[in-house]
């Protein structure tokens, strides 16, 4: 071979490598945008397939809205509320991880749980959400969860981001809560598993496992928010969480036929025990039920 064809084959071998080097760039870039999905902790790893009754129900462009007549323990007392089960499919973008304005294949459809609960501590409210985003696929953790609490001493706020790990930002009233910045190890989301029973509750996760409890709970009893030991438990119509450190237990009834409502809940804290109980369901798309004339739906649901 002379110089010239020489030199010709090391530039054809240095393009090739090029080439090569930015088409993995390229990869790594792609896969690392879905790092704020990866696969559950719990040991499934299978793909959720929804059938028909599944979409004609969860994509018919209506939300389901469940009402509960609410026992709420607070403070050594029952208190008497209302709470409500909002859960609707929607687009959700996993890199700024919020909803979707527009269609897109890059999209993630998830089922959104928003859980709120109203009740009155003596002469002041509290008004407590929490806001649970989680895929479809069922293989994967939740992609954002969220909890406010409102009341007349302030409010809190905290925010759990599924990235390369759980992103927590939480505020507080409280000095020695604040302003709090960190990161958990992935686990289990008690938050999640509320979504999860929806889509297929054989999948829940049980036996002896590590479970990040409600925001919520985590927020009204100041406890640390991380994983913490559980007994799960799955009978037909029942799923059971008992978290013995935090003397906590969580029972959750459901309709053991698809669409799994949910019929009613207990969670007993060391024997203070919050009881909620179902009394209607509806399907509809409230976002567009704004007028005056459309207060009736709330008589419906009992919230009148």
């Amino acid at each position: 071979m002379n110089t010239k064809n020489k030199i010709l084959a090391c530039l054809v071998v240095v393009f090739a490598l090029t080439l090569c080097s930015c088409t993995n760039k390229e990869s790594k870039n792609l896969d690392h945008s879905k790092v704020e999905t990866e696969i559950n902790t719990s040991p499934k790893t299978k793909v959720f397939q929804p059938n028909k009754s599944f979409n004609d129900y969860w994509y018919a462009g209506e939300a389901e809205i469940s009402s509960y007549n609410l026992e709420q323990s607070r403070y050594g007392e029952t208190r008497n509320g209302t709470a409500v089960l909002i859960y609707v499919t929607e687009p959700f973008l996993a890199d700024k991880q919020v909803k979707s304005d527009n269609s897109n294949p890059s999209n993630i459809n998830v089922l959104k749980l928003n859980k709120t609960k109203n009740f009155t501590t003596g002469i002041y409210p509290y008004s407590i959400m929490q806001s649970t985003f989680y895929p479809v696929t069922n293989n994967k953790h939740a992609i954002k969860v969220s909890c406010s609490i409102q009341e007349w001493c302030g409010h809190v706020y905290t925010q759990l981001n599924n990235r390369d790990q759980f992103e927590i930002d939480s505020h507080s009233y409280f000095e020695n809560q604040a302003d709090n910045d960190f990161t958990l190890d992935k686990s289990i989301l008690e938050n999640e598993l509320w979504t999860q029973l929806r889509i297929d509750p054989k999948s829940l996760p049980t036996g002896e496992v590590k479970i990040i409890p409600s925001l919520e709970f985590v927020r009204l009893k100041h406890d640390p928010l991380k994983a913490y030991d559980v007994s799960a438990i799955l009978k037909t119509g029942n799923y059971t969480l008992n978290y013995p450190s935090l003397k906590r237990k969580l029972s959750i009834n459901f309709n053991p036929k698809f669409p799994y409502e949910i019929l009613d809940w207990e969670e007993n804290i060391d024997g203070a025990i919050t009881k909620a109980t179902r009394l209607k369901t509806i399907k509809s798309a409230y976002w567009n039920k704004k007028s005056k004339k459309d207060e009736v739906l709330r008589e419906t649901l009992l919230l009148q």
